[in-house]
């Protein structure tokens, strides 16, 4: 694709950086094919392609206008279009840049300010999120089925202190799923301890800073960034061997701290550093677990296994939890379109909540379509997104693995 990018935004690295990328796409289409948006609407403007020619024009000089926005906000960021392109157009970089740009042109409505203003300052914080998590599920009996529905009940799990080992791992506890789902770190702490790998979980961290970067506030997101490295970097010269992220929609952007924070002198080299060692769960059972610490005990219980855009997307992990759960004696039921979205990517669930709703509604159909006994998953945003319409139990895999091994409280 040719461009003409101004002689000043080529200067910077994100100019350059989108030079490349909008050079290197042929405009062939094939991302449309597996775009979830395009499939739904067939406008060429919410697919993958549209939205280049969307960015480039706004790059390129041309005022950014209320139809921009739109179609850049619908955009799920599920990277689906990576994996399909042959030219391997960088896209996330790219829309990064563009979203950002608008942003900066194109000031948003007061409603949305607002709306997006209150999402990053509940969701993004823990001591706020989980009071509110905590009333509503003492409220629970009370409300609507419908909004009962969008509440799990609430987990008492019993206190783990993490016997000390010579392998020492990080744990990122996130800023949701504590409140939502804390059986998920808890399942994992105990199947690390097990694995003689203790688990460190710095209480001066939380969120990734990946909410804050996707709602326009850039400087909030790296604020958490650098917050999050201050909180890990101890035990990272003491020798934490990594950073274990059992939430696949924080991984990617933990990996992506190093390039958000390159032009920070100060903590540019931790930041790399923190990106190296970012670690899926998946990944560190896949390695770290031999036959008999899975044993095959599961019974054959069907399992439909979810797996999010960003951990087959965003990082490019496919099939590992699958063979783990096949490993342990679950059945998996085939799940039609699994490269395709839920809808829930963050807060688009609510800022988009008409197509969130589709692609959850036609998702759920894909996994229960085998008829399983429980649906499986790996982000704590598709957990949540799926759980309150499924008509099975939703859980994380690792909680799977956890039972079978007897490391999950009963």
């Amino acid at each position: 694709m040719q461009t003409s990018l101004p002689a000043s935004l080529l200067q910077t690295r994100a100019g350059l950086e989108a030079d490349e990328i909008l050079r290197s796409c042929v405009h062939c289409g094939f991302c449309n094919a597996t775009c979830p948006t395009y499939q739904l609407t067939g406008n060429e403007l919410d697919g993958p392609r549209g939205r280049i020619y969307l960015i480039k024009q706004v790059l390129e000089g041309h005022a950014p206008t209320e139809k921009t926005r739109l179609h850049l906000d619908r955009c799920l960021t599920c990277r689906a279009c990576e994996t399909t392109c042959p030219s391997g157009v960088d896209y996330h970089h790219l829309l990064d840049t563009g979203r950002e740009r608008v942003a900066r042109d194109l000031q948003r409505p007061l409603l949305q300010r607002g709306l997006r203003f209150l999402l990053r300052q509940l969701l993004s914080r823990s001591r706020r999120f989980t009071p509110l998590v905590r009333t509503g599920q003492a409220l629970r009996p009370l409300l609507p089925a419908a909004l009962k529905a969008r509440i799990p009940a609430r987990q008492r799990l019993p206190h783990i202190e993490p016997r000390p080992h010579a392998r020492r791992m990080l744990l990122l506890d996130g800023c949701v799923q504590p409140a939502l789902a804390p059986q998920i770190n808890h399942a994992t702490i105990r199947l690390l301890d097990s694995l003689g790998i203790q688990t460190i979980v710095p209480a001066s961290s939380g969120c990734c800073g990946g909410l804050s970067h996707h709602l326009d506030a850039g400087d909030e997101a790296r604020m958490f960034m650098r917050r999050n490295i201050d909180a890990w970097w101890p035990a990272i010269e003491d020798g934490a061997e990594a950073i274990v992220i059992t939430a696949s929609g924080c991984a990617p952007m933990v990996r992506e701290y190093g390039r958000l924070l390159a032009d920070d002198s100060a903590c540019a080299g931790k930041a790399a550093r923190v990106s190296e060692l970012a670690r899926d769960i998946s990944e560190i059972v896949a390695g770290e677990a031999s036959g008999s610490d899975l044993p095959g005990t599961a019974g054959g219980a069907r399992v439909a296994f979810h797996s999010p855009c960003t951990l087959q997307h965003g990082q490019g992990i496919t099939g590992v939890v699958e063979a783990l759960l096949q490993q342990a004696g679950y059945t998996l039921v085939p799940v039609a379109d699994a490269h395709l979205c839920c809808g829930s990517a963050g807060t688009y669930s609510i800022l988009q909540a008409d197509l969130a709703t589709q692609l959850r509604d036609n998702k759920l159909a894909a996994l229960q379509a085998g008829r399983p006994d429980i649906i499986a998953t790996a982000n704590i945003g598709c957990h949540a997104h799926l759980a309150g319409a499924a008509g099975v139990p939703v859980v994380h895999w690792i909680e799977l693995l956890a039972r079978l091994t007897g490391q999950q409280a009963k």
